[in-house]
């Protein structure tokens, strides 16, 4: 009998060495790592977490892994839920594995470090984290890409993720090739999450993340006590299988191993510098370069026209603002508080800043239209009009953050410095960023979780709109 793509999958995860990535992928994994950790910092303190915690009753320790941001233990797979949906929270968090691997990825092997006897060390604890990127998006780029996979309704954090959050946790809890096969299969039954939640701004997506880390943690647990999954999962002729079942007339199988390790999937992943869906992002940088460029200010701006995918535009098309779920998940919104404040980072998401008057008036100014002839990936047109009839036409092909326009390691620094210090402190923070810095030298890694965990038990208990 032939071999199933999920064991071929698994034998080449077990082939893989931490020396067979480059330095340049080390160092991005890195800054991934450093990134996903500040927008989970801060998204400890976000009403989704804090209804979580107070709607489980989470509220006194149980266990020995760290909720990070709360001074709070638990048992680890509750520990990497929480954790998951703390770093969805704010959609800071990275784009273009999974889709969000590192708020799925990273609870899911940071929580199985409490499961493993032996002292982990850096490299380990990387190659990991690059594994479970890679599979994420490799069960992405076989269900047919983001647009095809997500254009059905579900959203590829939570259907595709948990494979990578599995594989990931897998590696660092040793698992031989039978049993990764059989965590890869028993992931499938953890894969859901649908884009429902953009009809009314309801806070559901942030539970994908969530939910994903948990159930890969699971399957890798289950697996190693011997729970086998189905194997054949993955094969077309699979009936109930993953590609049958979420991906049917979208998807290539063969994607899911063809060329393994010649181009690490991590590399093809953007670190966010703006506090809204990665989809927004190119017009943003498109607005601003045409108040730049030509010397405008934003009173200047009459009128803004944005052409669109038909995909981009049940995305991020609306315009409501009523929670903040509806404004990170809006396009003309980020336009909007462009104008406004100049930037659009957690401040300017927050109720105040989305109820300024000011706000609905440059929403009134702006209008989107689908494109039926765009590709389901192709970046926003935004034209802007001004006050004395000038129109200037913008796209931004690459915006700022993606692997062709990276933000400068300084910025990511930055950025993680003020998200992670205002929920543990400066001197913590700085210590969190000089271990994740220096991960590949690093002997051992269980330090890394008592470092994210808050310094005093303030633990939140009150469930919060937001």
């Amino acid at each position: 009998m032939s071999e199933f793509l999920a064991e071929n999958l698994a034998r080449k995860i077990g082939q893989v060495r931490f020396s067979d990535f480059p330095a340049a992928t080390v160092h991005k994994a890195k800054l991934h790592i450093l990134d996903t950790l500040g927008a989970a910092l801060a998204g400890s303190a976000s009403p989704e977490t804090r209804s979580v915690i107070h709607g489980l009753g989470l509220g006194r320790d149980t266990g020995d892994t760290p909720v990070w941001g709360i001074g709070l233990m638990l048992d680890n797979r509750t520990a990497s839920f929480v954790n998951g949906v703390s770093a969805h929270a704010f959609e800071l968090d990275d784009a273009g594995g999974c889709d969000h691997s590192g708020a799925v990825v990273l609870p899911a092997v940071l929580a199985a470090l409490t499961d493993v006897q032996v002292s982990v060390d850096g490299a380990g604890f990387l190659k990991s984290i690059l594994i479970g990127y890679e599979v994420g998006r490799r069960v992405l780029e076989a269900s047919g890409g983001y647009e095809a996979h997500n254009g059905l309704g579900w959203h590829s954090t939570g259907t595709c993720g948990v494979f990578g959050a599995a594989a990931a946790a897998g590696v660092l809890l040793g698992l031989d090739t039978p049993q990764l096969t059989s965590a890869l299969g028993l992931a499938c039954s953890y894969a859901g999450g649908t884009w429902a939640f953009i009809q009314d701004g309801s806070q559901a997506k942030k539970l994908h993340a969530g939910r994903a880390a948990e159930g890969g943690l699971i399957a890798a647990k289950l697996a190693r006590a011997s729970l086998t999954g189905p194997a054949a999962l993955f094969d077309a002729q699979c009936w109930g299988g993953f590609f049958s079942t979420f991906a049917r007339h979208t998807g290539d199988t063969g994607l899911l191993v063809s060329d393994f390790g010649q181009n690490w999937r991590l590399n093809r992943c953007s670190i966010k510098p703006y506090a809204t869906c990665r989809g927004t992002h190119s017009a943003i940088d498109a607005i601003g370069l045409v108040l730049g460029r030509e010397g405008l200010v934003p009173e200047d701006v009459a009128a803004i026209e944005v052409r669109m995918s038909a995909f981009q535009i049940g995305m991020c098309g609306g315009k409501s603002v009523s929670t903040r779920a509806d404004a990170q998940m809006s396009l003309p919104y980020a336009l909007a508080a462009r104008l406004q404040y100049g930037q659009v980072t957690l401040a300017e998401l927050g109720e105040t800043a989305r109820m300024h008057p000011q706000i609905a008036r440059w929403l009134s100014f702006i209008r989107t239209e689908a494109d039926p002839d765009m590709s389901d990936d192709a970046e926003p047109v935004i034209a802007v009009t001004t006050g004395d009839g000038r129109r200037f036409v913008e796209t931004v092909e690459q915006p700022l953050g993606s692997p062709a326009n990276p933000m400068a390691d300084e910025a990511v620094i930055a950025k993680f410095t003020g998200l992670a210090s205002g929920v543990v402190g400066l001197e913590r923070s700085d210590a969190i960023r000089d271990f994740v810095l220096n991960l590949e030298r690093q002997p051992a890694v269980h330090c890394l979780s008592a470092l994210l965990r808050h310094p005093s038990p303030a633990i939140p208990m009150s469930g919060a709109k937001a």
